[in-house]
């Protein structure tokens, strides 16, 4: 059972966190979500891709001031990393080797040390950068610029009324996410904005693709029997996860086997669940999941998501878990699913109930 989730204010590159590296964006998290918490705490996992190397869960927690009896323990699935340290987790709960921990991801592109980004697969199968992939997506599943541009533009208006609503301040534990682009300088950026790979053919643009970006996320999950005893009340559960693999030129596509296996195990289709959050890296990403798996708009991301807000790579996907604990405590729903792809041509999805 997930009981508690919260996030850093996520920051551009090279912004306000520009000072602040992985580990010291992750401790104050990690402080709130174990805030006056007496059950012990089994370990920290947290996901984290662009460094600074070492085991950034450990350096967070004794920064965060926890007992020295917590671990830490720091996992690399790049993308994927932040919502399967949340899978690792719960499947460590399920297997009865501990019964509380707090799991996430943490990132600091600005204070990385490394020029380069990684390999994700050999080149004899074909490594291509993100974007490029991300025009490979389009061709595959015939998503055209004006579909990317169109959805680009539907999470801005998302994120934008959700932030005038004040309902990220549910979620941040100090501060304002600093990505935010007015909405007359989005719709020219969307129409200006020249193909990034294929001058006369492409798609995929600056502007209908995530930034670069700082930030850290995590939730607190216990066994529900613990949980319930020490007074908590639990939101959500997770019923099932899994993880696929792809063609590393279609990382984007990684989340509809994901997805499809996750349902297909549980007796569910897309229409039993009723939020699905998505990670926005591209819009070829999320309009291609749309598409394969039938998905309404409606449906997805409901308040806006990494176009917007920014993609911290390691903790994203526990900010999708972390926007799905808030969403649900919002909604009356039953279902939810959170899933992402990441370099290599991986997807992980994790399927929740929400607890009534």
């Amino acid at each position: 059972m997930i009981v508690r989730a919260c996030r850093t204010a996520i920051g551009k590159e090279n912004g306000m966190h520009r000072e602040t590296g992985a580990a010291e964006l992750a401790a104050p998290v990690i402080s709130r979500l174990a805030g006056k918490l007496a059950v012990p705490i089994d370990d920290i996992i947290l996901g984290n891709v662009v460094g600074p190397g070492g085991n950034v869960a450990r350096y967070a927690t004794l920064e965060a001031g926890l007992p020295l009896s917590v671990p830490g323990l720091t996992i690399d699935r790049q993308c994927s990393a932040g919502l399967d340290a949340i899978r690792l987790a719960s499947a460590l709960i399920k297997a009865e080797a501990g019964s509380c921990y707090i799991a996430g991801g943490t990132e600091s592109a600005s204070t990385s040390p490394f020029s380069e980004r990684a390999r994700f697969a050999p080149e004899t199968i074909g490594d291509p950068d993100m974007g490029l992939a991300a025009e490979h997506v389009a061709r595959k599943f015939n998503i055209s610029r004006e579909e990317q541009d169109a959805y680009a533009l539907l999470s801005h208006q998302r994120s934008w009324e959700s932030d005038v609503q004040g309902i990220f301040k549910q979620e941040i534990i100090e501060g304002r996410d600093e990505v935010f682009s007015k909405k007359r300088e989005m719709e020219k950026l969307l129409k200006r904005a020249r193909p990034l790979f294929d001058r006369e053919n492409g798609t995929v643009t600056a502007a209908n693709s995530c930034a670069i970006n700082d930030g850290a996320a995590a939730v607190l999950i216990m066994e529900a029997s613990l949980a319930r005893r020490y007074g908590f009340t639990p939101v959500l559960r997770v019923v099932d996860s899994t993880v696929s693999g792809v063609h590393p030129h279609f990382p984007g596509a990684a989340p509809i086997p994901a997805i499809e296996t996750l349902l297909q195990r549980n007796g569910l289709t897309t229409a039993d669940i009723d939020l699905f959050e998505i990670n926005e890296a591209f819009a070829s990403k999320v309009t291609a999941c749309a598409k394969a798996l039938a998905i309404p708009y409606e449906k997805i991301n409901i308040r806006g998501g990494a176009l917007t807000l920014g993609h911290p790579y390691g903790a994203s996907g526990a900010v999708l878990a972390t926007r799905l604990f808030y969403e649900a405590k919002r909604n009356a729903f039953r279902y939810a699913v959170a899933a992402i792809g990441s370099g290599g041509g991986v997807g992980v999805a994790v399927l929740f109930e929400v607890i009534h």
